[in-house]
């Protein structure tokens, strides 16, 4: 803007000189024309006089070289004349100086000498023998006399350019300073120019309107990041040319990709051939699903595309972690397996002693032994089907149980006292030992977690081996520890013992008649309570596993 200004300055300026410099060479032209008529009509005159008073002598005796002088006969016939050969001269009685001369004895005018080819002044008087005299002067053109004060012009062209320069930067910068100093952040604030003020108030409300609408985008911006933040679901957003637009934490992590990824094209983090596949067909317009195993995870990817104006204006990725749910299912697979496993075992026996029975093939002095043999694995179904019953009770929530006040160490008491014969039989030492601590929960599940904690620490013993229960309160947590001398757990499986079924001694397990979902039920049992399970154990010493109760 600043060179518009300077330019526009500068022009103008010269504009504005050239002008004058015509405008006062036609004046001064005007002016020294009138001047030079006026001598020269006062000069005729003179000559006028002096040729009647001294005749063809005055004729012979002029010499002047600026002047032309010229003698006509009153019917127009050049008689003498200063410069030219009066003889090869044309008739002169059209001229309008002659004609008015004759009429009313002196006539002037100016005109192109076809003569002289040249423009010139005339003036001319009629003499008392009734013959013209005629003088006539060149007259310069308006350019002759600017060219005669070429120099001065020139200089005052100089030095009027330098000035122009001057004043043209100095201007513009002066125009152009309050434009720069403008605060266009407080556009009400600014009294640079009046003439700003319309603009400046609309600037002003327009600012507003974008703030307004940059508030608006920041805030569902702000919005729409703490959503997908949130998901643990992967979300990919792509453009129409397969640029990457937005992806959240839970993608990048899934991809294994960085978040500096945003704008580049969305296959360059894409490790499965399959993504790209569905992505660049729901940049086509087609839906599509497939269900992948990225990195350890498996994961069901739907790809939509985005309809704008009824085109494609994009896709939308989704990746759902399937890993949990293949797990759920697997580990229902399993334990449809074996419970069919379990029961399975009991009833080929049952049924076999009982085909016995009946055929009459067991001697009379063996029925007891076939009874008791049904009567014990009719009772592992039983338990078998109780804990399994318990345990879809527990999956569900239990949130039909009611929940009382029990007191933690008076149902520890009770456990043991109903293990007692199953301790003696094996020899197991029962110990408990603790404060009052009442707690508030379902009183049967409570239970389960004392009888099936201390039940396998007598199981999994040794003869002379020792179970001890400690019941203690603290300001946060009320603490169920449960220690046994028994054959301890491996490292490698001290993770999956609450698993259903599992069994670390499947020999043992099943010498001692347990159905192997008694840890499930007290990892189920604990969750109902929000308790919290500790496990330590070492291989051939023992195992310790704590409970710990939320207050």
């Amino acid at each position: 803007m600043t060179k518009r200004i300077f330019r526009s300055i500068c022009f103008a300026c010269f504009v504005v000189l050239l002008a004058a410099v015509l405008l006062l060479g036609q004046s001064l032209y005007g002016y020294f024309a009138k001047m030079q008529q006026d001598r020269l009509r006062t000069l005729t005159q003179i000559a006028a006089e002096s040729a009647a008073a001294e005749g063809d002598l005055f004729f012979a005796r002029w010499q002047n070289d600026d002047w032309r002088l010229t003698w006509i006969d009153a019917d127009g016939t050049v008689l003498y004349d200063s410069e030219r050969d009066a003889a090869q001269m044309k008739n002169h009685a059209s001229r309008e100086e002659v004609q008015a001369a004759l009429k009313e004895g002196f006539g002037e005018s100016s005109r192109f000498s076809d003569t002289l080819m040249e423009y010139s002044l005339y003036s001319a008087a009629k003499l008392p023998d009734g013959t013209i005299l005629r003088l006539s002067l060149r007259q310069s053109s308006i350019f002759a006399l600017l060219g005669g004060v070429a120099l001065p012009l020139a200089i005052i062209f100089v030095f009027a350019g330098f000035l122009s320069v001057f004043l043209a930067v100095r201007l513009s910068k002066r125009i152009v300073k309050p434009l720069n100093a403008l605060d266009l952040e407080h556009p009400s604030q600014n009294s640079a120019y009046e003439e700003l003020s319309p603009l400046l108030r609309r600037i002003e409300s327009q600012q507003e309107q974008l703030k307004s609408q940059h508030e608006e985008l920041q805030r569902r911006k702000n919005e729409w990041d703490i959503l997908i933040s949130g998901m643990e679901e992967g979300l990919l957003l792509v453009n129409r040319e397969g640029s990457l637009i937005s992806v959240n934490p839970a993608a990048l992590r899934i991809l294994g990709a960085g978040s500096s990824c945003v704008g580049q094209p969305a296959q360059s983090i894409m490790s499965r051939d399959e993504l790209v596949t569905l992505l660049k067909d729901a940049l086509a317009g087609r839906a599509g699903q497939r269900i992948l195993t990225i990195g350890d995870g498996i994961y069901q990817a739907d790809a939509n595309p985005v309809k704008s104006e009824g085109g494609t204006a994009g896709a939308v990725l989704c990746l759902f972690d399937r890993s949990r749910q293949e797990k759920i299912d697997q580990l229902r697979r399993e334990f449809s397996a074996n419970v069919s496993h379990e029961l399975k075992t009991p009833l080929h026996i049952i049924s076999g002693c009982a085909e016995l029975l009946s055929g009459g093939m067991v001697k009379p002095e063996d029925v007891p032994s076939f009874s008791d043999k049904i009567y014990t694995e009719a009772g592992r179904m039983i338990r078998l089907v109780d804990d399994v019953i318990s345990l879809s009770h527990l999956d569900e929530g239990a949130g039909d149980m009611q929940r009382e006040d029990v007191d933690l160490l008076t149902l520890c008491k009770t456990a043991v006292q109903d293990l007692q014969p199953a301790a003696n039989a094996l020899k197991v030492q029962l110990s408990v030992k603790g404060e009052r601590a009442v707690l508030t929960g379902v009183p049967r599940l409570l239970y389960s977690i004392v009888y099936n904690l201390c039940d396998n620490a007598i199981k999994y013993n040794r003869p002379g081996g020792k179970v001890r229960i400690t019941v203690q309160t603290e300001a946060t947590q009320t603490i169920l520890c449960v220690r046994d001398t028994g054959i301890g757990i491996p490292a490698d499986q001290q993770t999956r013992i609450f698993e259903r079924f599992y069994r670390v001694d499947k020999s043992r397990s099943k010498a001692v008649g347990g159905t192997g979902l008694g840890l499930s039920i007290v990892k189920h049992a604990a969750l109902v309570h929000g308790a919290r399970i500790d496990l330590k154990s070492k291989v051939n010493e023992g195992t310790e596993i704590t409970v710990r109760f939320p207050r």
